[in-house]
């Protein structure tokens, strides 16, 4: 089984602009509770299609296939929840782990969180300047509640 361990942290500042360019990201939940979520995901001119258990502590099974771009943008179009997460992700490679900053728009317009993730829980962090208050474990924040509940209604 895959096993994805994150931790998630408000980003501050905008120092971090200046070390990466971003990837437009478009994604939809076809499902979405506490025990699963199957995400659809359009990431540049990719598809993929993502199956997540259920969060404990930071960690969590994850399942990730690539699918065509076509049956990725229809699924999003028609079957996944609305509204959509939307944003653009940077990747920022920074002491040895790759932290992944996504800004979102859409109903989601001025949230931008920082997502690294661990090879296990215990493992330390030197974080950078541009990481603020650590909210790994506020389920508003996991993208499937951003879908259902989007930061600009909170």
């Amino acid at each position: 089984m895959a096993t994805e361990i994150e931790r998630k942290f408000l980003v501050q500042g905008q120092e971090w602009r200046q070390l990466a360019t971003g990837v437009v990201y478009r994604q939809g939940y076809l499902a979405a509770s506490p025990e699963c979520t199957v995400r659809v995901r359009v990431a540049d001119d990719q598809g993929y299609l993502t199956i997540k258990g259920a969060t404990q502590g930071i960690s969590r099974a994850e399942y990730e296939y690539a699918i065509p771009l076509k049956d990725a943008t229809e699924l999003l179009d028609t079957l996944c929840q609305q509204p959509l997460i939307e944003k653009i992700r940077y990747r920022i490679p920074w002491q040895g782990v790759l932290w992944e900053i996504d800004e979102f728009g859409g109903e989601n317009q001025g949230l931008i969180i920082a997502e690294v993730e661990l090879t296990n829980a215990d493992q330390l962090l030197d974080l950078p300047a541009w990481i603020g208050e650590e909210v790994s474990h506020d389920p508003r924040y996991f993208n499937a509640n951003l879908a259902k509940h989007p930061f600009s209604r909170w």
